[in-house]
């Protein structure tokens, strides 16, 4: 067994956190989670700095995450998905358990998945330069997609009060 194996179980949150905004369905969830394990697991004698294991883990997460979503628009449409992530909005703010939450998780998969992935990991505690090197963009593309992001969000929180 690699000897990292026990810090990505530490990490395990936030990968389903990441998850959980790109995929609704639990049990696709599961199955994301698990690509995203294997891949981590198959990567980790490549890992130089073991600092970096929390950024190595969420970049495969949101790459898979993204490669999933691509996917989902290229397969027959299962009706509409906008459709259901805005009833699902609307549940969820008059919901007083995890509303907040699963607010914000239906709200993020409405958005474009540039500003998507760019706000999930500044959710995360990732600063513009890490999130930068991670998607492979500028730090100025960075901001301008958690700007556009944090826009639509507002416009969405606005349009279901």
């Amino acid at each position: 067994m690699h000897p990292l194996w026990s810090d990505v179980h530490q990490h395990l949150p936030r990968v389903w956190r990441t998850v959980r905004a790109y995929e609704r369905d639990p049990a696709a969830q599961e199955d994301l989670v698990q690509e995203v394990l294997l891949a981590v697991w198959q990567g980790l004698p490549r890992l130089r700095d073991p600092a970096r294991l929390p950024a190595y883990m969420l970049r495969i997460a949101h790459n898979l995450g993204a490669s999933h979503v691509r996917q989902a628009v290229r397969a027959p449409a299962r009706g509409n998905l906008d459709q259901a992530a805005l009833e699902s909005i609307a549940d969820a703010a008059s919901d007083p358990g995890d509303a907040d939450t699963q607010w914000l998780l239906d709200a993020l998969r409405l958005l474009p998945l540039p500003q998507r992935q760019v706000l999930l990991l500044q959710l995360e505690g990732f600063d513009y330069k890490e999130i930068a090197e991670m998607l492979g963009i500028s730090t100025d593309n960075v901001g301008v997609r958690a700007h556009r992001a944090r826009k639509a969000l507002q416009e969405i929180h606005d349009g279901h009060q």
